[in-house]
């Protein structure tokens, strides 16, 4: 079954949302991500996608006092990333109650770090976070673009020992116009074995659906339940139907 991860985007502590990666197109939509992620968790929700924004653009991890609020407070799986660099910060990020990290930027700029950490920690911790912009990978927050092309960098890693990847298309992210499943269909095909996470503009309930249809790994949504595009309600019955 796909699972269905909400999103808590970081800034200064608050419940956030931007528009194509951009920080000036910050909405704050809660000052207690807690609350949000109990809310979560009251509706069925099992997994939550928690992501410190601040960590990102400053490459260390700033909020982790909320990882740690959330972990202590609810038994959602969480899947923590930005601002992970270091051995240190990932120690903070695991220490702090995250039970799977998504490491971006390492995995693109030194990668022997990233594979030091997959060998250590399993594929089951260490998910790759692949973030593109017109199929190029962009990392740092999505500030900064490479010149890595992201089919064959999805299959370096998946050759490598990565199991999980949630894959993002910055042009889609907050813009509630769909997600762009033509591109996950392509990655489907040349790298059959990663189980692929849907991230960036989900706007419907459709949207979920036709992401189970597809039979992908998980799908993380985020603006849409924001701003009453999907009834948290209608992702408790999918949630409960597929345990029936």
């Amino acid at each position: 079954m796909t699972k269905i991860i909400p999103a808590i985007d970081l800034i200064e502590g608050k419940c956030v949302r931007l528009e194509k990666g951009d920080y000036s197109t910050q909405k704050t939509y809660n000052t207690n991500p807690l609350e949000v992620a109990k809310w979560f968790e009251d509706h069925g929700i099992e997994h939550l996608h928690l992501v410190d924004l601040d960590g990102a653009k400053s490459g260390e991890i700033i909020n982790h006092k909320v990882l740690e609020e959330i972990r202590k407070n609810t038994k959602l799986t969480i899947d923590f990333g930005g601002g992970i660099k270091t051995e240190e910060s990932l120690k903070i990020a695991f220490d702090s109650g995250a039970d799977k990290v998504s490491i971006g930027s390492v995995a693109v700029k030194n990668p022997s770090l990233f594979f030091t950490w997959l060998q250590k920690y399993g594929s089951e911790k260490i998910m790759l976070s692949a973030d593109a912009k017109n199929q190029k990978i962009a990392i740092s927050g999505w500030i900064e673009d490479s010149d890595q092309d992201l089919i064959p960098f999805l299959e370096e890693y998946q050759n490598k020992g990565v199991k999980y990847a949630t894959i993002t298309d910055i042009g889609k992210d907050g813009m509630l116009c769909g997600p762009n499943f033509e591109l996950y269909k392509e990655i489907k095909s040349f790298v059959p074995k990663l189980n692929i996470i849907v991230s960036g503009g989900v706007k419907d309930i459709a949207d979920v659906q036709k992401a189970i249809e597809g039979n992908y790994h998980g799908i993380i949504i985020g603006k849409a339940i924001y701003e009453n595009r999907i009834d948290i309600k209608d992702l408790e019955k999918i949630i409960l139907g597929s345990k029936s």
